[in-house]
């Protein structure tokens, strides 16, 4: 049975490879981490001609904008570049020239568990860390060219959601000659969608003409990652095209070569763990999107442009579209654009993983914790596969009674291999066992186990989500290892059910498995490392009682 030691040997190998991975990452995490942290202060860069980096215009809108913006009016009540606009889970900063949103802090989503920890920054603008969202109009009376951009006016520096209202609307201001263009952000409350509409009021005398567009603009500085094994999250561009519902594009690709791609409605966004920004355009126009790497530095933009919109004199329009900057919440997003929902990014094994967190959502729910809803969902995945794991132990148990008559075999046949394996399988033809059942619930179970992986390493549901005294967090490793151990302790009880190999380099094997998945599952979140201890728990009992029941009847 060479096949079979082969298979274990290599199944150790597999496992210290994934430790050796797991540790250098785990050094790279612990260098990064003592680095020094650059101040995350605001900053208002100078002005400067031809410094602005502005989506370049498509046909028929190349001409520079036949009025120039003016300067905010004398009675703009703040003089501050900075407005910072609050509500109940977001705080944003915007820079009045130009409208940028260059900071956007979580205020439920604090960086640690610590008490007083600050909220999770999400876009920033400073020495040190470029992330921004950029708007604006271009075209033939465009207010953005990469000489210039809009100057606004606002009526305060600071606005904050009023309680008991649902809703907060910052207009910033600006002028070109008669044309009064108000740059609009509605927030909402208990959400992180962000309208930003462009109201065009022409009271002049030519038609007025241009395009929307927005961008996000962003360095390919990488966040610290999560506890994976081995896996990081993706970080980079994603969007929907009109052959691939999600697609991404990473920093890599795009120093390679830039993305382009036309679209009705659609979406582009950039992607990290656990969270995601999004511009989200006019979902009933042809917008054309563009992603690629900027000359300057190491920045990249993903971005869109509308179609151009005429106004004529007298006649006013409302140009649309809307910016998302938030968790990753799968129900939200896919009511904001079709397909944005899959940046709650899953893998291949998706088609297992929706139905795993749509039901880990209906029992938290019920019971409102998400580590009991953890041991609940391994309930219901054991009864799924109960009488599949049950004959699948029926024939364990049936091996390791034939065990003493397998032994006879290999001490009459043990120095001819190709005798020897042909009188086991006559053995085993003539008892009707499988000596690969045991393998059977092992492998049935591999792809669920994956799946809730990525369930629990990608959903910011289970982001610091509590279950019991030690365990503050279900994404990340077990701090004081008592899951991991656990579980090895569970591995170790099962291999004493199971029958002991005849060859004794299978059996050490079959003893150090327990060790080195102990020392792997060390590094993986919490929450898988639970449902495969109660997965391990629930089916030592199922096994014990089926070999108890098949050796009671001699």
């Amino acid at each position: 049975m060479d096949w079979q030691r082969n298979l274990l040997i290599v199944a150790i190998v597999a496992v210290l490879a994934l430790l050796f991975i797991r540790w250098n990452d785990f050094q790279a995490q612990r260098n990064v981490a003592r680095a020094p942290v650059a101040s995350d202060q605001i900053v208002v860069p100078e002005v400067a001609q031809g410094s602005v980096q502005m989506p370049a215009p498509g046909a028929g809108a190349s001409a520079i904008p036949s009025t120039a913006v003016q300067e905010p009016e004398e009675t703009a009540p703040t003089a501050s570049r900075l407005v910072t606009v609050t509500t109940d889970n977001l705080e944003i900063v915007i820079d009045t020239y130009g409208g940028d949103i260059v900071r956007a802090a979580l205020l439920k989503f604090p960086r640690t568990l610590e008490e007083g920890s600050d909220p999770t920054v999400i876009l920033n603008r400073t020495n040190g860390h470029t992330y921004i969202a950029q708007s604006g109009l271009i075209g033939r009376d465009g207010t953005d060219t990469n000489q210039g951009r809009a100057q606004f006016s606002v009526a305060a520096d600071s606005f904050r959601l009023a309680p008991g209202a649902d809703e907060l609307s910052v207009d910033l201001v600006a002028h070109q000659g008669d044309v009064k263009i108000t740059k609009r952000f509605v927030l909402r409350r208990g959400d992180y969608l962000i309208d930003v509409d462009y109201i065009v009021e022409n009271q002049g005398q030519n038609t007025w003409q241009a395009a929307v567009f927005g961008q996000i603009q962003r360095d390919d500085h990488e966040p610290p990652a999560g506890d994976g094994v081995g896996m990081k999250p993706f970080l980079g561009a994603a969007i929907t095209t009109p052959d691939t519902n999600y697609k991404k594009v990473s920093f890599k690709d795009l120093r390679d070569s830039e993305f382009k791609t036309d679209k009705t409605g659609g979406w582009v966004a950039m992607a990290q763990h656990y969270f995601l920004s999004a511009w989200i355009p006019d979902q009933s126009a042809n917008n054309s999107f563009t992603l690629r790497k900027l000359a300057q530095g190491d920045l990249y933009a993903f971005g869109f442009i509308s179609p151009t919109v005429e106004v004529a004199p007298g006649q006013a329009a409302v140009l649309d579209s809307a910016f998302y900057v938030g968790p990753k919440d799968q129900y939200r997003l896919a009511e904001i654009s079709p397909h944005l929902d899959l940046t709650v990014d899953y893998g291949w094994l998706w088609w297992i993983a929706k139905p795993i967190f749509y039901v880990m959502t209906l029992i938290h729910g019920l019971v409102g914790n998400w580590g009991w809803s953890i041991i609940l969902l391994t309930v219901l995945i054991k009864l799924a596969f109960f009488q599949l794991s049950a004959a699948s132990y029926r024939s364990m148990a049936k091996m390791r009674k034939l065990q003493p008559e397998m032994a006879r075999l290999k001490d009459l046949y043990g120095d001819d291999r190709q005798k020897l394996s042909q009188e086991m399988m006559a053995f085993y033809k003539k008892e009707k066992v499988n000596p690969l059942g045991g393998c059977l619930p092992i492998l049935v179970q591999m792809p669920v186990f994956i799946a809730l992986y990525w369930v629990l390493f990608e959903s910011v549901e289970l982001r610091q989500a509590p279950w019991i005294l030690w365990i503050t967090d279900l994404s990340v490793k077990d701090p004081y290892f008592v899951l991991p151990v656990l579980n090895g302790i569970c591995m170790y009880i099962t291999t004493l059910l199971q029958p002991m190999p005849p060859d004794p380099m299978q059996a050490k094997v079959m003893k150090i498995m327990p060790v080195a998945f102990s020392f792997l599952f060390a590094f993986f979140p919490a929450g898988l490392v639970l449902y495969w201890t109660v997965n391990s728990l629930l089916s030592i009992a199922q096994q014990w009682y089926i070999t108890r029941k098949i050796e009671a009847k001699g």
